[in-house]
């Protein structure tokens, strides 16, 4: 029926008029299912087959998701590309209309590629400061190994320098001397040679 938002089916059993009084205990038989048209057949306002192409795509609950695909490419459109496709296809080529439709609401000029083209312009710099990172950190590290093998050159060479002092007789008694600096009045014979007389 045209214009109708809901369809009512009617189960009907399929026992016969004539039961034995034992099988009148049986449970009596389901209500009517009352089935809602899909989104796409309630805003075309027609009535839903049964196997209807948009069904499984544009379920009730989400209407807004057929309008905007509907708005962009037209519903005889939709039904003819998910009629070439295998179902197995159908389900991601809906996301890919109702997404193509939303840029292209969003961006009348570029759509979908507008989108994508600043996605890529941000991947872009993202990656450019991402190595720029990379190439500090490989700096400092290269600072940081420098340093250290600075250190450890001067700590050898301390150490070498200190080795060769201590094994020197020389340095000893330089040392020695800039200790204990040496005294004239140790000798006899420098004593005596002060305190001569100068009388003869």
């Amino acid at each position: 029926m045209e214009g109708s938002d809901t369809i009512t089916v009617t189960t009907v059993s399929s026992t016969p008029l004539s039961q034995s009084p034992s099988s009148s205990s049986s449970p009596a038989p389901p209500p009517p299912v009352i089935l809602s048209p899909c989104a796409a057949c309630k805003i075309l306002r027609r009535r839903c087959a049964e196997r209807c192409v948009l069904a499984p795509y544009f379920p009730p609950s989400e209407p807004a998701k057929f309008a905007i695909a509907h708005r962009v490419f037209g519903a005889s459109n939709i039904i003819k590309f998910l009629q070439e496709l295998p179902e197995s296809q159908r389900a991601d080529a809906v996301s890919s209309l109702v997404y193509e439709a939303s840029a292209r609401v969003r961006d009348p000029v570029y759509g979908s590629a507008g989108a994508i083209c600043q996605l890529q312009k941000q991947v872009n710099e993202l990656q450019a400061q991402l190595a720029k990172a990379q190439a500090e950190v490989v700096n400092m590290q290269c600072q940081q190994a420098n340093l250290v093998a600075f250190v450890c050159r001067e700590l050898a060479q301390s150490h070498q320098s200190f080795d060769e002092f201590n094994g020197s007789p020389q340095s000893h008694n330089g040392l020695l001397q800039s200790i204990h600096p040496p005294s004239y009045f140790d000798d006899s014979n420098n004593v005596n040679s002060l305190w001569e007389p100068l009388w003869t």
